[in-house]
């Protein structure tokens, strides 16, 4: 085996890029290059003369592998690091928060609190960290395996364990005695993520013209609660993406809805649409939830926009179903109003008559934007359903064909649980609040509400495998189809759900004969 004083030499002289050779690479597992950082490797040294490698030496790749294995040591425990070292941190606040934490460590440890300096990077320590620059210093740190090619004259039993490599700034990666108290540092960092997200939705929002694809990408993986109702009306179409414009289209909306209204409420008892209306009065206090629809205020509006909806619509007319879809809007929209910590206690006796007004009108404008792209679910015979189901049966049978097959051997029909899913678009399934999370995705997708959410049903359904699989019932099966355990689903169980129904989306949309037996 060479020397590493050879073996330094031989890529040093060997001026051609080599195959598997380390380029620094910014953003990646290696921050920028930086003399001041890598001053070890620039250390001169006595020049060998130029001559070609010669073929001979077969080990050099081994050894040069052996010594940079680690560099491509990226484990899961990494991924929420390096995710939030995409975002723009505040350096300030993170450093402070990093501080308090070492702080209230030493505090409870009844240790002297850590200090930066020369001497803690000389100090063996049971887990090696990546050396710490000067304070005040906010470059990148090095990775770990080039702080370790860095300092060649260590010897082996000095050096420490590598740990995995981390592109963040120094004051977010601190071990406090071999341990750690994550919940603070995570928390913080959190809210500054959510702070970050939330001032780009306003910038966003607050230009001349929104530019709606940004917006869509901006989007998908979540809308702050305080922009969510302006953009929703945007993402749904009710709303110009001209700022200028939004007050006059606003107004005249309004006023045509409530004209509407003038025009055709008062025939609600004729006979030609009294059964319209009164299956429209039977369903509206079986929607959930309770503490909102049995408002009595809650349920005069969601009577006039279904009716209004029914009239202006008789190609399908009012279909059970439909009910459902009128609650995100409204709380969304009423919730621009009023403080609630839960979106299912929202309580409208305290708002304006006026501002109600408002907002009937403008759920009712957003309803029929997402009704006109999936129409054919309520025309006779619900033709748009019956194919959805059809594909999600097919869709399944090809990407966990032995959950369809264990359907399929207890003669439970896909029609038999999934025509709710298609008909309510999962909101018999799932929280409120999971709800809207989820239609924040469906309506930054194209064709969100009719396409991709037949990859969100196949997602839902290969979630719970494992109890499918364990039921051997028939009844029992779709028992449990039925009622799925959700009641605690959170933001964090939707963005998973979403996460693979787009994976899904990826791998069969372009390709529909991928799913065809």
């Amino acid at each position: 085996m060479a020397s590493d004083g050879a073996r330094k030499q031989f890529w040093k002289r060997s001026n051609s890029k080599l195959p598997g050779s380390i380029q620094h690479v910014y953003g990646a597992q290696h921050p920028p290059f930086d003399p001041l950082l890598h001053g070890t490797l620039l250390k001169s040294t006595a020049k060998m003369p130029t001559t070609p490698v010669k073929a001979k030496r077969v080990s050099t790749f081994q050894e040069f592998e052996s010594n940079t294995s680690d560099a491509w040591d990226a484990g899961e425990d990494d991924d929420e690091l390096l995710a939030m070292a995409a975002e723009s941190l505040n350096s300030e606040v993170v450093m402070e928060t990093a501080n308090r934490v070492l702080r209230n460590h030493s505090q409870r440890q009844g240790r002297p609190t850590l200090q930066e300096g020369p001497e803690l990077q000389q100090k063996p320590r049971p887990e090696a960290e990546p050396p710490s620059p000067p304070s005040g210093d906010l470059r990148l740190v090095k990775s770990v395996s080039e702080s370790h090619t860095s300092c060649p004259a260590e010897s082996a039993s000095d050096a420490a364990p590598l740990q995995r490599s981390q592109s963040l700034p120094h004051a977010a990666t601190v071990t406090l005695g071999g341990t750690s108290d994550p919940s603070t540092l995570s928390s913080s960092a959190l809210s500054e993520r959510e702070a970050s997200r939330l001032d780009k939705f306003k910038q966003l929002l607050a230009g001349p013209n929104t530019d709606l694809e940004e917006l869509r990408k901006l989007s998908w993986s979540g809308i702050p609660k305080p922009v969510r109702p302006m953009t929703w009306k945007l993402l749904s179409g009710y709303l110009p993406a001209n700022v200028d414009r939004r007050p006059a289209t606003l107004q005249r909306k309004q006023k045509e809805y409530f004209a509407f209204i003038e025009h055709y409420y008062d025939s609600r008892n004729d006979e030609v649409h009294q059964d319209t209306y009164r299956q429209i009065h039977i369903d509206i206090p079986r929607m959930s939830p309770e503490a909102l629809i049995l408002q009595p205020k809650v349920t005069e509006i969601f009577e006039r926009i279904l009716f209004i909806w029914a009239i202006r619509h008789p190609a399908s007319g009012y279909v059970q179903g439909i009910n459902d879809l009128v609650t995100p809007f409204f709380v969304v929209f009423i919730c621009e109003y009023i403080e609630a910590e839960e979106v299912d206690t929202v309580d409208v006796s305290g708002v304006p008559a006026e501002v109600l007004r408002n907002i009937e009108a403008d759920t009712y404008w957003c309803m029929s934007k997402l009704l006109d792209g999936i129409q054919d679910n309520y025309t006779f015979a619900q033709p748009g359903i019956q194919m959805k189901v059809k594909m999600l049966e097919e869709l399944v049978s090809r990407i966990d064909e032995q959950v369809h097959r264990h359907l399929d051997q207890h003669e439970v029909r896909y029609l038999q649980f999934a025509f709710r899913w298609m008909n309510n678009l999962l909101m018999r399934e799932v929280p409120l609040r999971c709800t809207i999370r989820l239609w924040d995705t469906y309506q930054s997708e194209p064709e969100g509400f009719s396409h991709f959410h037949l990859y969100v049903c196949a997602a839902f359904l290969v979630r719970w495998r494992k109890e499918i699989l364990e039921e051997k019932d028939f009844q029992e099966l779709l028992l449990f189809l039925q009622n799925l355990p959700t009641a605690h689903w959170d933001d964090e169980d939707i963005s998973l759900l979403l996460a693979e129904a787009y994976r899904l989306k990826f791998a069969f949309a372009d390709a529909p004969n991928h799913y065809k037996k």
